[in-house]
């Protein structure tokens, strides 16, 4: 097939160009598609993901505007450069038309930068561009420029950048295609599935977003994270039964793919005949009438194409709270101080520390020694602090003291980094590792899993007295039953890595489930939003016990239920609570699942927690 990328005539009468995004490579070889900081960056990109071992290559046919001799540029970062001076291990070069070009890209600067690749003679119109991984180490490419001007890099600060972008390749400023609904979720994790389907369910037009290829968030194939929380709690024990239609039957971080069964949630939605799931599409954009949301605007990874969604109600199950933050939803982010809700577990001054995001691994056993290159790129591991593991999962934490939206990317390459670093140490360092020599990484997550970020802040914050008191609440509707689970740098990690920490601990406090207020699940004060997942009105604190994805589930499932509500009376989502809230507190104690069989291991054993010594629930 051949890919024509938007080519013409620029600068001058004399100069023609092509700017080809990386991410509409038709054949991606063994790089990955990463999205995950577009936001920051720009735009998607080429990741090569090889765990040390360089993947095969990216490639696609352009069309260029004349032949004649074009400088080429690449947009790449050196993504070692926050630790190390020395040249990175990202590296990799382009090829056209089977010429290799001869400049190593990858392995220079400290941002993401244009970086010049030389020159190639063009004689025919058609040509296939290559990215040629050299070493298996998280090389990035975001686009490839052609231009017949020496010198005339394209800009580099992303709003610039994304203006030229969309001249370069003719997409429109106001998206050209629209389509109307009569809910809009965005976000396809299980808090997102669970809001798509049960407002299906329940009579609505429901469009669903999600950014990656497969669906589930933390719980998909590319994070690999176990579903937790019990369901079907009182005083709304219907609640939570919909998630047995494609939650997985087994359980654990960290493990194969196949244990998260990422076609049983594609079946699931698919199955939904009001549910229109727009896969990789990510939300970058709203358009507001005064208080309320009027429209989102979605731009598809691969191709780049934008179109609007218009809807009179939407719900903001993307974890960061994306949606809400665009629309100038009040939110809160980081740990309150004690006083400001009187809560034993918050510090006594408010801070931006959060829970930070995973990179979770595995290595597998062969049956012949393994090498492994060397890699230390500003962490040194040596035989006092190394890890001594085989895997690494939840545990394995970093970006507490960052900022897990604006140092994203940072966040996710340090976990790269630590994983990779002590690896090599394990197979190239360590004195006694004959237990490693036959081991092998067999996967490393590139999508990090993320647990705290943006609360988008209701007409009630859950707040850590509601759970210790377990308060009572007129509107309450899903129950958590997860430990208040506050995620801190490990001591002992710390002590070995001040300052650079990459592993959590954490204290279960054990917890008698309590139901949340519905109050908690939209915004005061953009009037037609949804919040489901760890989005939601909580404090800090509260968030430790709400933010497990069973727990998430639910909440998604009442704001599907809402949003029936909202549209059957034309209502918006606090009226739901103000007029309509014994109408709601009927549909969450039927629930929306189709499934009545629940393993025992998901129900909450209210006489095992009263049994329980009081040192084990604390």
């Amino acid at each position: 097939m051949l890919v024509v990328v938007s080519a013409f005539l620029c600068y001058n009468s004399f100069a023609a160009d092509v700017l080809v995004e990386a991410e509409s490579f038709e054949n991606k070889g063994g790089w990955i598609l990463d999205q995950q900081f577009m936001d920051q960056m720009g735009s998607p990109y080429l990741i090569a993901h090889g765990m040390g071992k360089p993947v095969s290559n990216a490639s696609t046919t352009i069309q260029f505007p004349e032949s004649g001799t074009y400088h080429l540029y690449v947009r790449t970062y050196n993504w070692t450069s926050p630790w190390t001076e020395n040249q990175g291990p990202g590296k990799f070069t382009v090829k056209v038309n089977n010429k290799k070009l001869p400049v190593v890209l990858g392995a220079k600067g400290s941002g993401w930068l244009w970086q010049s690749a030389g020159k190639v003679k063009i004689n025919t119109i058609d040509a296939t561009v290559s990215l040629v991984d050299l070493t298996g180490f998280n090389g990035r490419c975001d686009a490839v420029y052609f231009t017949t001007e020496g010198g005339k890099m394209p800009p580099s600060d992303v709003k610039e950048l994304s203006r030229f972008r969309k001249v370069k390749l003719n997409i429109p400023e106001i998206p050209a295609e629209t389509a109307s609904f009569d809910f809009v979720v965005v976000g396809g994790g299980i808090a997102g599935m669970c809001a798509a389907a049960t407002a299906s369910r329940s009579g609505c037009n429901v469009a669903l977003i999600n950014d990656r290829p497969v669906l589930g968030g933390n719980n998909s194939s590319e994070i690999r994270v176990h579903l937790g929380g019990s369901i079907e709690l009182g005083p709304n024990k219907g609640l939570g039964r919909i998630i047995r239609e494609f939650g997985h039957s087994k359980s654990g971080n960290a493990q194969p793919g196949s244990y998260y069964e990422d076609e049983k949630k594609s079946r699931f939605i698919a199955n939904e005949e009001n549910v229109t799931l727009y896969s990789n599409y990510r939300a970058i954009a709203v358009e507001m009438d005064g208080n309320k949301i009027a429209s989102v605007t979605i731009k598809h990874i691969e191709t780049g194409k934008e179109m609007r969604l218009k809807a009179p109600l939407f719900s903001d199950c993307t974890g960061d709270g994306t949606i809400g933050y665009l629309a100038g939803a009040d939110y809160s982010m980081g740990r309150e101080s004690r006083d400001e809700f009187g809560e034993e577990l918050a510090p006594e001054i408010a801070d931006k520390m959060t829970m930070g995001s995973s990179v979770q691994w595995y290595s597998k056993k062969t049956d012949r020694k393994t090498s492994f290159p060397d890699f230390n790129y500003g962490l040194v591991f040596n035989e006092d602090n190394c890890e001594k593991v085989t895997m690494g999962e939840w545990k394995w934490e970093t970006g507490m003291n960052l900022n897990q939206i604006d140092d994203f990317e940072r966040i996710r390459d340090y976990g790269l980094m630590v994983v990779y670093s002590n690896w090599s140490f394990l197979k190239n360092g360590l004195k006694d590792n004959a237990a490693y020599q036959n081991l092998e990484l067999d996967w490393v997550a590139c999508i990090a899993g993320k647990r705290e970020s943006r609360r988008l802040l209701g007409d009630y914050i859950l707040k850590q007295d509601d759970i210790d008191k377990n308060v009572f609440h007129e509107d309450a509707s899903f129950t958590s039953s997860w430990s208040i689970d506050l995620h801190f740098p490990d001591p002992e990690n710390s002590k070995k890595f001040p300052g650079a920490e990459f592993k959590a601990a954490t204290r279960h406090i054990q917890i008698y489930p309590h139901a949340v207020p519905y109050r908690c699940l939209y915004s005061r004060n953009i009037d037609n939003l949804f919040m489901a997942g760890r989005n939601i009105s909580v404090t800090h604190v509260a968030l430790g016990t709400v933010r497990v994805m069973r727990t998430t589930g639910m909440m998604g499932e009442v704001v599907g239920m809402a949003a029936a509500l909202c549209k059957k009376h034309d209502v918006t989502p606090r009226k739901v609570y103000q007029q309509y809230l014994d109408e709601l507190k009927i549909m969450m104690q039927e629930g929306a699942g189709k499934i009545n069989n629940v393993p025992d291991n998901q129900r909450f054993n209210e006489q095992k927690f009263l049994k329980m010594p009081r040192a084990l629930k604390e």
